[in-house]
């Protein structure tokens, strides 16, 4: 049977305790406090979980801010930051690091790839004759 949990598909091979961290906002913490709660063996696989025990983890996890509801709370937070005009709200606005990393190097993640600069712009092209 497969397991689907708040609109994820858990993957049919893996622990349940491993298989709860695709839901966005699930943690292996909180996956296995859910599991502490609901009574599910850490080492139950995603497909052989019963009825009982995937409502029982549904009702567990129904406490907890996940997928949609945690993504629109966390862009309503960076939208927030922007219109007020914090320093954070700046960072996110111009992709850049938010929490106080260098950018001189590194912060490729934020910045995209990186883009010809300096004397590489300068250089003429070479023409064949």
């Amino acid at each position: 049977m497969a397991a689907r949990i708040e609109g994820v598909m858990l993957p049919q091979q893996k622990r349940v305790e491993y298989g709860l961290t695709y839901l966005y906002g699930v943690g292996l913490t909180t996956s296995r406090a859910v599991l502490e709660k609901a009574g599910v063996n850490f080492d139950t696989r995603c497909k052989d979980l019963t009825e009982q025990e995937l409502t029982a983890i549904q009702k567990e996890l129904s406490h907890y801010v996940t997928e949609g509801e945690l993504r629109k709370r966390v862009a309503l937070d960076i939208r927030r930051l922007q219109e007020i005009g914090s320093y954070r709200g700046l960072r996110h606005k111009k992709g850049l690091p938010v929490r106080g990393q260098r950018t001189k190097t590194n912060a490729r993640t934020r910045k995209g790839p990186r883009k010809a600069g300096g004397a590489i712009a300068l250089k003429k092209k070479v023409t064949k004759k």
